[in-house]
């Protein structure tokens, strides 16, 4: 109950014997247990509801028959994608009637541990939209690259006596899963005796595989891709995350198998939000409108972004409108087109604050510096230079509109000794420097199919273990990008002919801003328009970055121990013998 509101006190407002403290009037009430509507009124008492009915209150506020659902509830996202800190995302998401998230903080904790994770939970202290963390279970993701940290089974066990942190983050390591590797068994048996909610990553796994993962325990997807992936995995008892967000777009595949007979195992969830996405098109309610118009019952879409969400972790007394449940209410008129009018939170209508608000960059940055000081590169030894070694070298080919890349084996521009970039083959070099241990790694190769004609790209964000990724056609301008964002202490940067065209600054682990959501919209616009000056052919070259250096993904990749083959998990050489 709430503080100094008696059990007693909501009992006599629900029985009418005394007025609500608040009561919006005249509502269609999206009902999430019974898969309808109903007119009445919804009485609150202190920050929940008393009842629902016919009421009055010492506040009324008539709502004129427009809808009223419970505030919508994100089920699996890294808030670092956004850019923006876990305060200012709250700050952008409530407007769209996001009332609670369950967020995976693997990005920080690859760049800064237990304290990257510490530094989330305090930053969303006392906000509007409630934001809960899932303990990240794969850090590092690889034994093929340097992370920032590690977290290991003693550190879940830690983390997940933490309230605000609801379970195991998602269990990437599936071959880690079914040829039981010890640490991975142990994170597991901890998360189970807990008795918490453990996430899964099974891209395309089936059959017999399939069965042992969720058997260890995993009680969620979020790769799935077809149709059919999603039913196997729905009737061998998982939740599906139905994913739809800047990067990954899984929605429309999916729908197919979603029936009235099992919706309520889905969930829709973002994974990825873009700040440019979340201003001009929304969050969840972008998700629901385009559910809602590829044929999804709306009631059905609401249910994936409430009750279904509260009902997989756990999570009491939110997620629906009934009796003693905390108002979170979003308000909005057309059932087929939901754009919100009004949010209520915990029975009060929400006026959004800013972060500054609430604390001063100094505290924080002095509470945790570990998350403001997190580019440590010894920028006068480093060298892009590439002796060649042959005459054809692996090269990272990029499939447009894809994460996975293909192999290619390439006859290499060669002067001097070394390798260049080839501007009019398409051909820029890539290198990716470990950024947190001063490690002085480098690991260099090439990449095809960015556009890029002039100058440099360089990007703290390198999933997942974020170290710095820079492309460029001279190794002057790439020595520039990665000088200018280890300056500013994370970010991305744009430069060409030796000056910088274009920067965001991104000093929260060198993934996030603490600016507000239409400052880091707008900067990230000029990082892309200075891109494509230089030539750059993709929509955006920094997602593509962010993803070279991830060596999960298949086929060819880098990190700052080398190239990957990913088919095979090992490291290769760069040159073709």
């Amino acid at each position: 109950m709430d503080k100094n509101i008696t059990m007693e006190k909501q009992i006599r407002q629900a029985r009418g014997e005394e007025p609500a403290d608040f009561v919006l009037k005249n509502c269609t009430i999206v009902d999430v247990f019974c898969g309808d509507t109903r007119q009445g009124d919804i009485a609150i008492c202190g920050k929940h509801i008393a009842g629902i009915g016919e009421y009055s209150g010492l506040e009324e506020v008539d709502c004129g028959g427009s809808f009223v659902a419970p505030g919508f509830m994100e089920g699996h996202i890294h808030i670092e994608s956004s850019m923006l800190t876990p305060a200012q995302f709250a700050n952008t998401v409530i407007g769209h009637g996001t009332t609670t998230v369950v967020c995976d903080p693997h990005e920080i904790a690859n760049v800064a541990g237990v304290k990257g994770i510490q530094y989330f939970t305090d930053d969303t202290q006392n906000l509007a939209t409630k934001i809960y963390c899932m303990a990240p279970s794969c850090v590092p993701a690889t034994h093929l690259e340097n992370s920032g940290a590690t977290l290991d089974s003693q550190s879940i066990s830690i983390l997940l006596d933490q309230p605000q942190i609801l379970g195991l983050a998602e269990m990437m390591n599936f071959p880690g899963v079914l040829f039981q590797d010890k640490e991975v068994m142990a994170k597991l048996a901890i998360a189970r005796k807990k008795a918490v909610p453990i996430d899964g990553h099974a891209p395309g796994l089936s059959g017999k595989d399939l069965q042992a993962y969720i058997g260890a325990g995993i009680g969620s997807d979020h790769e799935c891709v077809t149709a059919a992936e999603a039913t196997e995995k729905i009737c061998s008892g998982m939740y599906v995350f139905i994913r739809e967000g800047s990067t990954a777009k899984n929605l429309k595949s999916l729908l197919p198998a979603v029936t009235a007979r099992n919706a309520n195992r889905f969930l829709l969830v973002t994974d990825d939000c873009h700040p440019h996405e979340l201003l001009t098109e929304g969050h969840l309610d972008r998700i629901l409108r385009k559910a809602i118009r590829l044929g999804l019952d709306p009631i059905t879409a609401i249910r994936m972004v409430t009750i279904n969400v509260a009902n997989y972790f756990g999570l009491k007394g939110v997620g629906g409108i009934a009796p003693g449940y905390t108002a979170n209410l979003v308000v909005f008129d057309n059932l087929k087109d939901i754009q919100v009018r009004s949010v209520f939170v915990a029975g009060k209508q929400i006026v959004q604050e800013t972060a500054s608000e609430k604390t001063t960059a100094s505290e924080t940055i002095n509470k945790y510096p570990e998350v403001y000081q997190s580019v440590n590169v010894d920028i006068e030894n480093l060298s892009f230079a590439i002796a060649a070694k042959g005459k054809k070298a692996r090269v990272i080919k990029i499939i447009k509109n894809e994460l996975i890349t293909e192999k290619a084996e390439l006859t290499m521009k060669i002067a001097d000794g070394f390798a260049h970039a080839d501007s009019e083959r398409d051909i820029v070099k890539l290198a990716v420097v470990e950024r947190h241990h001063r490690t002085g790694n480098v690991g260099l190769g090439f990449v095809q199919g960015i556009g890029l004609k002039h100058g440099a790209l360089a990007s703290t964000i390198g999933h997942d273990s974020h170290n710095i990724t820079v492309l460029g056609v001279n190794d002057e301008d790439m020595l520039l990008a990665v000088k200018t964002i280890t300056k500013q202490q994370g970010g991305i940067a744009v430069v060409a002919d030796g000056k910088v065209l274009a920067t965001l600054i991104l000093d929260v682990a060198g993934l996030m801003s603490g600016a507000d959501a239409e400052s880091v919209a707008r900067s990230f616009s000029e990082l892309l328009e200075a891109a494509k000056r230089l030539g750059v052919q993709v929509d955006d070259p920094f997602m593509y970055m962010s993803f070279l250096a991830l060596p999960v993904i298949p086929h060819l990749k880098i990190t700052d121990l080398g190239l990957v083959d990913v088919d095979k998990f090992s490291h290769v050489d760069l040159w073709v013998v």
